[in-house]
């Protein structure tokens, strides 16, 4: 059966068996058996998982393509259910490794998705928009450096694996993709509130061409709280580990 993919749930299939087999070789099975893989399609990733572990589970919302996963993949567990609503704590499962090739009208919410789960979370392996994978692995002082660049970048450890093209998916997207990978990094607790930092860092980049004593603003006065040598810097220009400190700064006094 030949699924034809739909535009409203942004499915572009991966038909290049060798980049599917590259992207499950680049997961680490070793630490963590549990595999949660996010809109599998029609199993083009899935049927390289299935020779590494049997610790699978898949997540689809597409039903032709539920049926296409039960026809070939018997013994695996199967949730049709959309990415974005379910609880992934009712798997009741403590520590696991998230892989996919996710459709790019999603892909910024998943990566929300898991932040919320970060601590049980070893390690994500994905396909994304180039543009949207430059964004997370961008550094400081970069045009691309924002919002996803510090959040994931405080939790996880980033890298870009491989470039993909349109004429490996069916049908062809009309952008190049990039598969990377996101590893757990050793820091269990920030020294901030997760949700201040967030709502710093949105702000900050909400008007990132502002300085941040402006963009700043409607929370804080950089002025008052003597933070003079970062106030005239913008977003782009702080990293993870100051954007943090300047939260810790910003609410130290107040109360949520």
């Amino acid at each position: 059966m030949k699924v034809k993919a739909k535009k409203h749930l942004g499915q572009h299939f991966l038909i290049n068996k060798k980049i599917s087999e590259q992207i499950v070789e680049s997961l680490d099975l070793n630490k963590n058996l549990h595999i949660i893989e996010i809109g599998p399609g029609q199993g083009a990733l899935t049927q390289f998982l299935i020779k590494k572990t049997n610790q699978i589970i898949l997540i689809e919302i597409d039903q032709e393509c539920i049926e296409v996963l039960k026809n070939k993949f018997q013994k695996t567990k199967i949730i049709y259910e959309d990415i974005l609503k379910i609880d992934l704590d009712i798997l009741k499962i403590d520590s696991y490794s998230i892989i996919g090739n996710f459709p790019y009208n999603i892909s910024s919410q998943i990566l929300f998705k898991v932040l919320e789960h970060r601590n049980n979370i070893h390690q994500v392996v994905g396909m994304f928009q180039k543009e949207v994978a430059d964004r997370i692995c961008s550094k400081p002082k970069s045009k691309k450096y924002g919002i996803l660049s510090v959040l994931m970048q405080a939790y996880f450890n980033c890298t870009q694996l491989l470039d993909v093209y349109p004429e490996d998916f069916r049908p062809k997207p009309k952008v190049n993709s990039s598969v990377i990978k996101l590893t757990r990094n050793n820091t269990a607790k920030l020294k901030c509130d997760h949700k201040q930092l967030t709502e710093v860092v949105k702000l900050a980049f909400g008007q990132r061409r502002k300085t941040l004593k402006n963009a700043l603003k409607k929370i804080t006065n950089l002025e008052e709280l003597n933070l003079t040598k970062i106030m005239n810097s913008r977003a782009e220009e702080l990293t993870v580990s100051q954007f943090i400190e300047l939260t810790i700064q910003i609410f130290k006094d107040k109360t949520r």
